[in-house]
């Protein structure tokens, strides 16, 4: 079903409240949209990007809803398919239509969906693209989260296209946010999970969008935000430096020593006054880790030993946050051995991209004992000292 954001300017993309899983590795509690908008302006009339492939379908019909005989433009943000996969198809139907982009989303969408060369227009950084009555201007955002990603601005409706930034993955019933809580939970998931990495280049790209005069964002996926400093401010916090008071300790348990050290550790922490997320590694939902990883001010992993080295999920958690690059500044591991083995090693080399003071670990031989509880309660207080002295307590 199509929706009107503002006159001559609809949404026109697809919900997916099916999809419980992103690129075969986010979970999506909430499902997810495919944002696509048809802008009709008094001579031309635009496609602001496309849905997933298998939802074309869905595109197709909100568009003969609204009784469109002919698309002349299809600005691409972005190549990935959840935006442009219905790309050869429009332009298969509507063959006077150019797709406009820049010259680095020119070269992936030729490649990823082999778009003819001639049916591509680029546009350089602050290029404008007139409708008649309505003017888009283009604004680079790479490494937001692809280095071809731009967004456009719709200059006499105030609307900001935003793509991925600011997105949520969240299959909304309601064009507009109405829910500032759950969207803003939704687009925090994304950010972490996809957005993380590329905080410092972000920082540089929400300079571009604060100078704009904005009274609606419309990104990719979610909800449309018609109260946008909401989010803008949301991702202010994200981006920056500052973190919280917050240990977050991912584990493992495999014969109950590693959980009897995270049970008391994590009450030591609390006795101390700093507030601890643990995830048992066996059940978590990924995506709420990367979420607690956003502000905390430092990782502790759990993790017994498997033959010589630390166990697969918590391998993998130290691979996530590896990859996540959040801004954290303290990490340390704990956990258990049987005879021998080089889990501490073997997991320090796995977050070696991370910018971090290492703490010293606390790895216990069997069932923790009198002494290997007071290394974690003395792990604790360095915690609470490095947190003292960075002004977070």
């Amino acid at each position: 079903m199509s929706r009107e954001l503002k006159n001559g300017i609809f949404f026109v993309g697809a919900l997916d409240r099916e999809r419980t899983l992103f690129d075969g590795l986010i979970p999506l509690p909430n499902g997810t949209s495919y944002n696509s908008y048809l802008v009709r302006g008094s001579e031309k009339t635009a496609l602001v990007d496309t849905v997933e492939p298998d939802k074309t379908a869905v595109l197709l019909g909100n568009l003969e809803e609204l009784g469109v005989d002919k698309i002349d433009y299809i600005i691409s943000h972005h190549a990935e398919q959840d935006h442009s996969g219905a790309i050869p198809e429009i332009l298969a139907r509507h063959p006077q239509a150019q797709v406009v982009t820049n010259p680095k989303c020119q070269k992936l969408l030729m490649s990823l969906l082999e778009i003819d060369e001639n049916r591509i227009v680029t546009v350089a950084d602050g290029d404008t693209l007139c409708l008649g009555d309505k003017t888009f201007r283009f604004f680079y955002t790479p490494w937001v989260h692809w280095p071809e990603t731009m967004c456009s601005y719709l200059e006499e409706d105030k609307i900001a296209f935003t793509c991925d930034f600011f997105g949520s993955h969240l299959a909304s019933d309601t064009l507009f946010v109405n829910n500032e809580q759950q969207v803003q939970n939704d687009a925090k998931r994304y950010f972490a999970q996809i957005m993380m990495p590329f905080r410092m280049q972000i920082r540089k790209n929400l300079e571009k969008i604060k100078a704009l005069q904005i009274d609606l964002i419309a990104p990719s996926h979610g909800p449309a935000y018609d109260k946008p400093q909401m989010i803008i401010d949301a991702y202010s916090d994200w981006i920056s430096d500052s973190v919280k008071n917050q240990v977050v300790l991912p584990y493992v348990s495999m014969h109950g020593s590693t959980q009897k050290m995270v049970d008391y550790f994590s009450q030591a922490l609390a006795q101390r006054s700093v507030a601890v997320q643990a995830f048992n590694l066996v059940e978590a939902d990924i995506g709420e880790l990367a979420i607690a990883l956003v502000d905390a001010a430092t990782v502790v992993i759990g993790s017994p030993t498997v033959l010589t080295g630390p166990h697969p999920a918590a391998a993998q958690a130290a691979f996530l946050v590896n990859l996540l690059r959040p801004k954290t500044k303290f990490l340390s591991i704990i956990g258990s051995y049987g005879w021998a083995g080089k889990t501490v090693e073997q997991l320090k080399e796995m977050i070696s991209r991370l910018q971090v003071e290492f703490l010293e670990p606390v790895l216990v031989q069997g069932r923790p004992k009198k002494q290997d509880l007071e290394a974690l309660d003395q792990l604790a207080d360095t915690i609470v000292q490095k947190h003292r002295e960075i002004g977070i307590i």
